[in-house]
């Protein structure tokens, strides 16, 4: 069998959370696809592969073919469509929402989460409309649909009419780290940052409820009065222009100790030992397909406070405080019990770290494998 895999996202510099999916499942798609089969990675011009991020790999995998696209605009609906047309696959892998117009029978679409219908203000008119068009005609093209959540899976079936035996529920994973303390806080994030500190780590946009947490940890500071410092990690996203405004306008505000630190993108490096030193990782989102960040924090023994909205509740169960994301107050008291009550901390702790057991990359590629050689 001839597999195509959309590889174009996987091997970006700068990966969040759709890329990421897209690299890890193709860095574990190779211990679970048979040197029986074929398999072409298909990247933009500029894009290169190297395989030696993925460690030694199994025997019969030095084959994998890698195919650069060279189009320059709609590179999918062009580029990929036609070589769907002139080099035919057996079956084609999107990992990330876009089927090309061209397309073989057997094409299989992930779908990450319907955002920009329940968070229309945290979308240009112009995405939204792209992304509707062309999420629901991936749907439409697809022979299968992955979802990365049951709440994914219901928000396709009521707002775009997709028939459920279409689509198969896979969750994502998450990438293993240690779980004790990262010891060795590197000198350019100790520059930058004062300790204790509350942790988001994503985009820095209007979606994530930036100006939620912002509100939150002035209440914080003001009726509570906590030492910790707040650090937002993560580019600039839509609405970033008035949330940086507030940050400017809240730290002007005189007898008022707020500190708060941006770091912009942060490596993955660095994404661990912010989240080794955090006391509590706040991701009061308005929406997600999945919410991998919030797995991330697990991992590592550190209590999540997280939106009561979306996938959310069903990827932490009871492991972490839900809380109504669009309520300050709410994220503020959640954020007391925790530093206030040492034995709840440790139970949130216990319960995160018991949690993320659900969820592994090898796990989710092993369903995706089942379903790329239509076993189910």
């Amino acid at each position: 069998m001839l597999i195509g895999i959309d590889a174009s996202r996987a091997f970006i510099k700068n990966r969040t959370g759709i890329e990421e999916y897209s690299y890890q499942v193709i860095k574990n798609l190779m211990n679970r696809i048979g040197k029986e089969h074929q398999v072409v990675l298909y990247i933009r011009q500029n894009q290169s592969v190297d395989f030696n991020l993925f460690g030694n790999l199994p025997a019969g995998k030095q084959d994998w073919k890698v195919k650069a696209i060279k189009w320059p605009r709609l590179w999918t609906q062009i580029g990929l469509s036609l070589e769907m047309l002139f080099n035919k696959v057996d079956v084609l892998f999107i990992p990330a929402h876009t089927v090309p117009i061209i397309h073989p029978k057997n094409t299989v679409v992930t779908i990450h989460g319907l955002e920009y219908e329940f968070c229309p203000k945290a979308y240009s008119f112009w995405e939204r409309l792209y992304m509707r068009i062309s999420i629901k005609n991936s749907c439409r093209w697809a022979k299968k649909i992955i979802a990365v959540s049951e709440n994914t899976k219901r928000d396709l079936i009521k707002l775009y009419n997709i028939p459920e035996e279409k689509i198969r529920v896979i969750y994502e994973g998450y990438e293993k780290k240690l779980q004790s303390p990262i010891s060795n806080f590197q000198s350019s994030l100790n520059e930058k940052i004062f300790k204790p500190y509350l942790l988001f780590v994503g985009r820095i946009e209007e979606r994530k409820n930036i100006a939620g947490i912002l509100d939150a940890y002035r209440i914080l500071v003001e009726k509570y009065n906590i030492p910790h410092a707040l650090v937002l990690a993560g580019a600039p996203g839509f609405g970033y222009g008035f949330i940086k405004l507030k940050i400017q306008n809240y730290l002007k505000i005189k007898n008022l100790k707020l500190k708060i630190t941006e770091l912009d993108y942060v490596s993955e490096n660095q994404k661990w030992q912010l989240l080794s030193h955090a006391d509590i990782f706040l991701f009061p989102s308005l929406y997600e397909g999945f919410g991998l960040p919030i797995l991330e924090a697990q991992s590592i023994g550190v209590p999540v406070i997280a939106s009561n909205n979306s996938s959310i509740p069903e990827v932490v169960g009871k492991s972490a405080i839900l809380i109504d994301p669009k309520n300050p107050n709410e994220i503020a008291e959640a954020v007391q019990k925790i530093l206030s009550d040492e034995n709840l901390k440790k139970d949130l702790i216990a319960k995160g770290l018991e949690n993320v057991k659900r969820f592994s990359w090898e796990k989710c590629v092993q369903q995706i494998a089942e379903v790329i050689l239509r076993r189910v």
